[in-house]
């Protein structure tokens, strides 16, 4: 059968596609070594803007919106990751129910809606029970959706694992509980980690929903950069977009890479 890539047009499209996608990232990266205060003139090489995002006189507003973004980014991706796995655990090990279909939307439901839209729901949903947006609303709102992006390694790791194993050590009087800590969870760990990893760099970068629901006096790193973009692009600017762009490239990376080797391994001992 003929492949896609031999049609005629096809490698063309996928060039330009590709330049559209990467070349302003490629034109940020570069120009945050550039020595002069120009955005668009090149100076030389230099990693002043780079110091400047740790000791100039900025630094400490983008210090403080860091640390909420980690922090947030940690915690959301940890809880997301135990729902998802428990969600995990109902949808593939529990067996077909009533509604199953339903339950597995609703799970996806936050990768098909468009993100303005799930940002002004949840500031309404915030605002209806009364909650004061800032640190608590981001958290509970990156919690929410991050939670898909966890099922999915998740839920693929936990399809390639046969019941076979937790069904031999239960034969071996091992425990519901201990067959899950003992066997199953083990061989989870890949899909685990590749979807903490994913749900963690989702949060760090997310902008929409938390420009909603942050309140005033509360910053993220993304919504921080917003800030300072609205009164002109500036090299320093360039250099934490680098940076985050660099830790986004790597956390994916090893999302990815964690549950191929998961994939490959289960594979091997089948």
């Amino acid at each position: 059968m003929k492949g896609v890539r031999h049609y005629p047009g096809f490698l063309g499209i996928t060039i330009v596609c590709l330049m559209v996608l990467y070349f302003p990232l490629m034109v940020v990266a570069v120009y945050s070594f550039n020595a002069s205060t120009s955005i668009t003139a090149w100076g030389g090489f230099s990693l002043r803007w780079y110091v400047d995002v740790f000791t100039g006189p900025e630094a400490e507003r983008f210090g403080l919106a860091t640390w909420n973004s980690i922090t947030i980014a940690l915690i959301a991706a940890s809880l997301a990751t135990i729902i998802a796995t428990a969600a995990a655990l109902a949808m593939i090990r529990g067996g077909r129910f009533r509604g199953w279909k339903a339950t597995y939307g609703l799970i996806n439901l936050p990768l098909m809606v468009p993100e303005i839209v799930v940002a002004v729901a949840t500031l309404i949903f915030f605002s209806t029970i009364g909650l004061r947006t800032g640190y608590l609303t981001v958290l509970l709102a990156h919690i929410t959706f991050c939670i898909p992006f966890a099922y999915l390694p998740i839920a693929a790791r936990l399809s390639g694992i046969e019941p076979r194993y937790e069904q031999a050590a239960r034969d071996l009087y091992a425990t519901q509980a201990q067959a899950f800590r003992l066997i199953l969870l083990p061989l989870l760990g890949p899909g685990l980690v590749s979807g903490w990893l994913l749900a963690f760099i989702i949060s760090l970068d997310d902008f929409i929903i938390t420009n909603f629901v942050k309140g005033a006096g509360m910053e993220t790193l993304p919504t921080a950069i917003f800030g300072s973009v609205k009164q002109g692009i500036k090299p320093n600017i360039m250099a934490i977009s680098t940076l985050m762009l660099g830790v986004s490239v790597l956390f994916v990376s090893l999302s990815y890479l964690i549950n191929q080797r998961g994939r490959s391994s289960a594979s091997i001992k089948e």
